[in-house]
């Protein structure tokens, strides 16, 4: 499975890649091999200083060994060995009128010092952050999650998009990084449901996400803004920076890992602002906004 996974998951950078490049129009990924001292390496792909994608990266990586103890202690597991691969992707846009963008799908083993399986599982999703809020992309974007995910159990939209709001939540803001899609994790095999259907869903879902995210691209990059609406998109980019560095999961598990640096932190915008108490205009878009973050709203 690992193999099999791996190589969905190359395959699958390179489509996203060309793909986000067409999109643009004007910049191109700059691709980075790197290894790890402990085990594996991965492929990272930034984009920066695009006609569309002020910055964004399209990551893959597959890395083993010991787990550290660090992450014994997360898992409540012993001495253990590893395996992880995964594509992770964020893009940040120029236009606050497109959204940012997030997608992780992973697969995880643990190793006995045998060398055998003792676990697996799956996990990932997609979700998205707008900085002003259309109806209409959220419905498609959500209408899209839904399609993949009613063509493998009709109750895995409604668990993985409930999943998404309770995980991508900034609990010290008491607000939503943003208007969630789906998350999932130890999808593990069962009688009923194995390690090859999970892997026919999670590639389902990942097939999913050009058709979920750019027609919403196509359809907003070219809207007009003003330098007031560039300030906001810069503040609510500070709230995805607080939500990455102090909740996320995978970068806890990447800096606890020796995983690389720049790879991690890739998904971090290039301009934020921290404004002090900053509270936006009463009756206003970026209003409106606020109050949807507060409390999850069923989309589809």
């Amino acid at each position: 499975m690992k193999d099999t996974f791996y190589a969905y998951i190359q395959q699958l950078q390179d489509t996203i890649t060309s793909k986000l490049e067409e999109a643009d129009g004007k910049a191109k990924f700059r691709e980075d091999i790197w290894q790890r001292p402990e085990g594996g390496g991965g492929r990272t792909r930034v984009i920066e200083g695009g006609n569309v994608f002020e910055k964004g990266g399209v990551n893959i990586s597959a890395v083993h060994g010991e787990l550290p103890k660090a992450m014994q202690a997360y898992f409540g597991v012993g001495d253990v060995d590893f395996f992880a691969c995964g594509l992770s992707l964020v893009l940040h846009p120029v236009n606050p009128m497109v959204p940012t963008v997030h997608a992780n799908w992973r697969y995880f083993e643990m190793y006995d010092k045998t060398g055998a399986v003792v676990n697996s599982w799956f996990g990932g999703g997609q979700d998205l952050t707008p900085y002003y809020l259309f109806d209409e992309d959220a419905a498609h974007f959500h209408q899209t999650c839904k399609t993949a995910c009613d063509k493998h159990d009709q109750e895995f939209y409604p668990r993985f998009k409930k999943q998404c709001d309770e995980y991508f939540w900034n609990a010290h803001r008491n607000e939503a990084r943003g208007i969630g899609g789906l998350f999932f994790d130890h999808c593990k095999a069962t009688e009923d449901f194995g390690m090859e259907q999970w892997f026919a869903f999670v590639s389902e879902v990942g097939n999913s996400f050009l058709e979920a995210y750019v027609p919403i691209v196509q359809k907003r990059k070219d809207m007009p803004y003003t330098p007031a609406q560039r300030t906001w998109q810069e503040i609510r980019r500070g709230r995805y920076v607080e939500f990455n560095l102090v909740h996320d999961k995978g970068t806890l598990f990447g800096l606890k890992t020796n995983g690389r640096i720049e790879s991690i932190l890739m998904s971090l915008p290039p301009h934020v602002q921290w404004v002090y108490d900053h509270h936006p205009e009463p009756g206003s878009e970026e209003e409106r906004l606020i109050n949807i973050l507060a409390q999850p709203k069923a989309w589809v």
